[in-house]
């Protein structure tokens, strides 16, 4: 496979921009997993960077289960721009499916949580790979989750 073809299948694989996936092509002398790992750990510190910068847009994501469990949840980001993004949409969507499915007592449990369509990642990282896609800090600001019958 050609080192263009590579950078293809990297980039299509993590949704990552063509320069980057070069470079952790380059940097991991053109090993794949290696350059996955590479763009992973590159996800989290760009995510640790984003963090801090201000989450004042966002969408407020409804998901019902069957008319039995009900989600309400406020996803943030920087810019309507992005909040106005298919990506950030979807990404609303899992979570909100998420929080349905494992009800979590909060936001730190529901980041640490398994994330339901791929077991190879907990929330955490799915917002991480996000906000590596999108290039802007996202937050999950509060949700309320109702189930049919609870108090």
């Amino acid at each position: 496979m050609s080192s263009a073809e590579l950078v293809g299948k990297l980039r299509e694989e993590t949704g990552v921009g063509v320069m980057a996936c070069k470079q952790a092509l380059e940097e991991a002398n053109g090993d794949f997993t290696k350059a996955k790992a590479i763009l992973s750990k590159s996800a989290e510190a760009i995510a640790k960077q984003k963090a801090e910068r201000a989450a004042n847009q966002g969408i407020i994501e409804t998901y019902a289960h069957q008319g039995k469990i009900g989600v309400m949840l406020e996803l943030a980001c920087e810019s309507d721009f992005v909040a106005k993004n298919d990506q950030f949409k979807e990404l609303a969507h899992e979570i909100a499916m998420q929080i349905a499915s494992m009800n979590p007592k909060d936001t730190a449990e529901l980041l640490e949580g398994t994330y339901i369509r791929d077991e190879s990642l907990t929330m955490q990282k799915l917002i991480e790979q996000v906000t590596l896609k999108i290039g802007e800090n996202i937050q999950i600001k509060r949700f309320i989750r109702y189930e049919l019958g609870e108090a």
